[in-house]
């Protein structure tokens, strides 16, 4: 079988692993490393989509991806219309998800220029919460702005809701945000979501690794403070009424039917880990997920 047949079932496999994937439910029980397998199931797709179209495009010189991509530059006249629409096609769609990724990538940096300097304007630091911006609002409100130099922002209404605890527990939920860089994990999802609108599997894709970041930050502050302190947080957010995130930016989100928080909860309290060695398997087949598709690249005919 050819390193094109390979590229072409690895982009089948990927993208049926995605579909079953946003069904699981042992993904919550360790998210950091769900997250993880979600990347490399999104990088092998791209690049074995990618792989496949340029390896039938350069399928007559017999000699694999790469080297066929260098003799077709040197000399293209072997390739037929079609092998040369392949080609194109592949190409265009490699400049594709690179530019929705640019562009998502640009717009989420001017939306964020724009909140902070709304920011400047309408917070102001308190001595009750230090390091952490309040914006005079009655609605509930907690997010970060990540980036260099994050910042955590709680609204007046969540510091009348909140006791202490649950507040801190809160901030270090946001801080978790901002310490792993949970934006930049999102940035491709998002994007793909951006260039695929209709796609039912890509929305369930967002929605899932969404709620596993949430998860993960929840993990983090457990590591800091009581969970029952988050957990019970969590439900006075969901009963009053909490605000949407301002786009760019990561905060608690509200208990609707797309964002369980429910389910937050009954795992912060009842937490049900994988073991470590499974984990680490998950993390050693993610790995192989990610590379393989390059490896096939440079795999001869």
């Amino acid at each position: 079988m050819t390193g094109t047949a390979l590229l072409a079932l690895v982009a089948a496999g990927s993208a049926l692993g995605a579909h079953l994937l946003t069904r699981a439910r042992w993904t919550w029980r360790t998210p950091r490393t769900a997250i993880a397998l979600w990347q490399a199931l999104g990088l092998a797709w791209g690049l074995a989509s990618i792989g496949t179209l340029l390896g039938f495009g350069v399928a007559p010189y017999d000699d694999g991806v790469v080297a066929g991509i260098g003799r077709s530059l040197r000399d293209p006249r072997p390739l037929s219309p079609i092998h040369l629409a392949a080609l194109a096609a592949g190409l265009t769609l490699a400049l594709m998800l690179l530019g929705v990724l640019m562009i998502a990538i640009a717009g989420v940096v001017r939306a964020r220029r724009r909140h902070r300097a709304l920011l400047a304007l309408v917070a102001h630091g308190d001595p009750e919460v230090p390091g952490t911006l309040v914006v005079d609002h009655p609605v509930a409100a907690a997010y970060c702005v990540p980036g260099v130099r994050s910042q955590v922002v709680v609204s007046a209404g969540t510091l009348e809701l909140l006791g202490p605890y649950e507040l801190a527990a809160v901030l270090a939920h946001e801080r978790a945000h901002a310490r792993e860089r949970h934006d930049l994990v999102l940035l491709p999802f998002t994007s793909l979501r951006r260039m695929l609108p209709q796609s039912r599997t890509v929305a369930r894709t967002l929605d899932a690794v969404e709620l596993l970041i949430e998860m993960a930050a929840d993990d983090r502050a457990r590591r800091h403070r009581p969970a029952k302190e988050l957990a019970t947080a969590l439900l006075r957010f969901a009963s009053a009424g909490s605000a949407p995130s301002p786009v760019g930016t990561l905060g608690i989100i509200g208990a609707d039917e797309t964002n369980p928080i429910l389910v937050r909860v009954r795992r912060l309290l009842t937490p049900d880990p994988l073991p470590r060695r499974v984990r680490g398997a998950m993390l050693a087949g993610a790995t192989l997920v990610a590379t393989l598709p390059l490896i096939l690249y440079a795999l001869p005919a």
